[in-house]
């Protein structure tokens, strides 16, 4: 199968998309990202289980999106973002955060462990805020989610086109830098 093949085949990709999901809920699941009181303790700032497991996601991601990428085998494909769909955005998600302890990614994760909690609040809230979404979006994506169009893309871009590399590296080190802080404070 080559490459071609699979960015053709929608069968393809849900099942790779269905195994990388699972893999990543694993993880979530393995690290506690899905234990309510985890993110509790995360909230109040006495547990960085949460950063730490986030902060690997993005090292491993964006470094492996930018390995794939310079090989070809990827492209970015980058949304235009704007402030009214970044605040209304992280509104919803905070809410649902702040009442059920748990964002839709370790929802996910909890309900796979078989949490009641999550399963009930989190499933049935997942549905019906994407029921939601889907009816009022049209109209939202008329105006709050137009307001405030920022004026970038991506930060090697906003940095005049530099090689992404040079945006890569330097994150990557810091994420390293904020981990060695964490272990050496004991959070």
């Amino acid at each position: 199968m080559t490459l071609d093949d699979i960015r053709s085949s929608r069968p393809v990709q849900m099942s790779l998309a269905l195994l990388f999901g699972t893999i990543f809920g694993f993880l979530l699941v393995r690290g506690g990202a899905t234990q309510h009181e985890v993110i509790w303790g995360q909230l109040l700032l006495y547990d960085f289980t949460v950063v730490k497991i986030m902060l690997s996601a993005v090292l491993v991601g964006m470094v492996g999106f930018q390995l794939l990428r310079s090989l070809g085998l990827v492209q970015s494909h980058v949304a235009a973002p704007t402030l009214g769909s970044h605040l209304v955005g992280g509104l919803i998600f905070g809410l649902g955060f702040g009442l059920l302890g748990l964002c839709p990614g370790t929802v996910a994760g909890a309900i796979g462990r078989g949490s009641l909690d999550a399963l009930i609040g989190g499933g049935i809230g997942l549905l019906i805020g994407t029921f939601l979404f889907a009816l009022v979006y049209p109209r939202v994506n008329r105006g709050i989610a137009k307001a405030g169009p920022l004026p970038w893309k991506t930060l090697p871009e906003l940095l005049g086109g530099i090689n992404p590399w040079f945006v890569v590296v330097p994150a990557g080190v810091l994420i390293l830098a904020v981990f060695w802080v964490l272990e050496s404070l004991g959070l």
